[in-house]
Formats: structure tokens, C-alpha cells, sequence
């Protein structure tokens, strides 16, 4: 078992690895993204990455306080489903309309998990950032082809 610090350390090495690794891919538009905190854009709306000790997950989470945005922002991307999948490959994701996020608050999530893999073991990295990596790249090709949509909802 690791202590709290190398706990820490490891995951954040693990996040630099990942950062490293991914800073010369550009985005969908040509440009260079941060990928580690991939900003959407809109406001309440994230792209979740996470390596945990049993897991590996990526998401796109909507925090929304408004259980009716939350809702018509979950209805959106049904609508997008199909692009979705193929853009993803027709992978599995859980679609989750009343979700919780890690600090307890209701929120959509849409999520990939890769079970079995753990951070805290640098052998399963290479495995962690295998299914990382093209999940996130397909997530900026589909939210550059549907961001306009999701921002006029808001207006």
C-alpha cells in the first residue's frame, strides 16, 4: 500500500507522463490543446479524465446546478448520439441523465471506463494512455463539429 504522498506523487507523475506525451498532438482545428484540462468552452461542462487505483475513465460531465439544463443539455447530446459513436468508434458509454460527480453534485455524464488497470502500477500505464489517448483526440474532433449548438442553447 503507498502512503497519502506517493499516492499523490505517483498520480501526478503519472498526469505528466500523460501531458508529455500528448503536447505535440494538436487539436481537431489544428491547434494546440491542453489536454490534460481540455477547456469546452461552456461553462459547467467538462471532459474527465481520471487513473485511479482500479480504473481508468474518461467522461464528458455536465454540472449544471439546473435540473432542467442539465436535462435539455443531456437531450442535445442524445440527438448527437449517432456522431458520437461513430466518431468514437461505437465504443460502450454509459449515459448517465442523474449522475454524481465526485464532490456529490447531480450531473450528466457520458462515460468510457477501462476496469482492471491501476495508476499506481507504471507497468499498466502504457495501457491507461493507450485508452486515454484516442478517446480524448475523437472527443475534440466530435465537440468541434457540435460545440455551436450546445453554446446556442445557452443564449
Amino acid at each position: 500500500m503507498f502512503s497519502r504522498e506517493e499516492a499523490a506523487r505517483l498520480r501526478q507523475q503519472f498526469w505528466i507522463s500523460f501531458g508529455q506525451y500528448m503536447k505535440p498532438i494538436l487539436g481537431a482545428e489544428g491547434l494546440p490543446v491542453n489536454w490534460i484540462n481540455y477547456k469546452t468552452g461552456i461553462k459547467h461542462l467538462f471532459f474527465r479524465m481520471d487513473a485511479e487505483q482500479k480504473f481508468a475513465s474518461i467522461a464528458i460531465e455536465f454540472a449544471h446546478p439546473d435540473d432542467g439544463i442539465r436535462a435539455l443539455f443531456f437531450e442535445q447530446f442524445q440527438e448527437f448520439k449517432l456522431m458520437f459513436e461513430n466518431t468514437l468508434q461505437n465504443e460502450v458509454w454509459n449515459w448517465q441523465l442523474h449522475g454524481t460527480n465526485n464532490f456529490g453534485k447531480q450531473v450528466v455524464r457520458i462515460e468510457c471506463i477501462l476496469p482492471k488497470v491501476s495508476v499506481f502500477n507504471q507497468q499498466q500505464w502504457p495501457d491507461i494512455i493507450a485508452f486515454l489517448k484516442p478517446r480524448i483526440i475523437a472527443l475534440d474532433e466530435f465537440w468541434t463539429d457540435v460545440k455551436p449548438i450546445f453554446e446556442d442553447l445557452l443564449n
